[in-house]
């Protein structure tokens, strides 16, 4: 049976990715024509991900990298951006 959960009921709860890693709370729900699009994130200062997007406060994140949803969500660990990729992206900026 399908379990219908209203979007106040998921604001503040904890988000991981599945590789088990903390990435922080539900803060908004995105809905664009009646369906909910995406999700912003409130990134954990004690989370691994911070390192990643050095002084971000939170990320958006499309409603389809969204794997599980109860208790906790669980993102696709894609959704993380790695640290090289990131550190690449501001080296080709500044060559530019």
């Amino acid at each position: 049976m399908l379990k219908v959960k209203k979007i106040s009921d998921i604001i503040g709860s904890k988000v991981f990715t599945d590789g088990g890693d903390y990435f922080g709370e539900i803060e908004e729900a995105n809905i664009v024509d009646n369906k909910i699009d995406g999700w912003r994130i409130k990134l954990a200062r004690s989370s691994k991900i911070m390192d990643s997007l050095k002084g971000a406060k939170g990320i958006i994140v499309p409603h389809q990298f969204v794997k599980a949803m109860g208790e906790v969500i669980i993102v696709n660990k894609s959704v993380v951006p790695e640290r090289e990729l990131v550190e690449e992206a501001k080296t080709e900026e500044i060559n530019i």
